[in-house]
């Protein structure tokens, strides 16, 4: 941008009628309006990738409290007859496990299945990349975990004696 004074005076110097447009820009500003429409697309569906995400860990963490509401007296009782703050973290985080794998496996299996439907907006991946799918199962699996972490502390903190009574 800093030659182009030089530039337009040099074209007028040889042909004093040649028009030039107003507007004149680089090459990066040109190429940045001619995808601007596609990375805006692209900025709303990864958001809506990541609300999915929330959506999913929110709906786990959900579950898992209440499993551990309705677990509360078994816990108390396994905490009583010698169980550790771990063991019980542990059994929450196994049931967790157990029910994302599940989910994950049915989830992922549709996911496969469904996924050509998407090759249009894909760009140098195909479809049934592998390791597209295993990482995308790695990061619902963590974040279900993640989510799971909150009601298996709280389950650990269960008193025996108050889930005792309460029974």
């Amino acid at each position: 941008m800093t030659v182009l004074p030089a530039v337009k005076a040099a074209i007028w110097s040889v042909n004093r009628e040649q028009r030039l447009t107003a507007e004149t820009v680089t090459l990066e500003r040109y190429m940045d309006r001619l995808v601007a429409q596609r990375r805006f697309n692209m900025a709303v569906l990864a958001l809506f990738g990541v609300l999915g995400l929330v959506i999913a860990a929110v709906g786990i963490y959900g579950v898992m409290a209440y499993v551990v509401a309705q677990r509360t007296n078994e816990i108390g009782v396994r905490m009583a007859l010698g169980a550790t703050r771990g063991d019980v973290v542990a059994m929450v985080l196994r049931r967790a496990g157990t029910l994302m794998l599940l989910g994950l496996l049915i989830g992922g299996a549709g996911a496969w299945y469904l996924s050509a439907g998407v090759k249009s907006f894909l760009f140098e991946v195909q479809p049934n990349d592998v390791g597209i799918f295993a990482a995308a199962l790695a990061v619902l699996a963590f974040a279900g975990l993640l989510a799971s972490a909150l009601p298996a502390r709280r389950a650990a903190a269960v008193d025996p004696l108050v889930a005792l009574r309460a029974e």
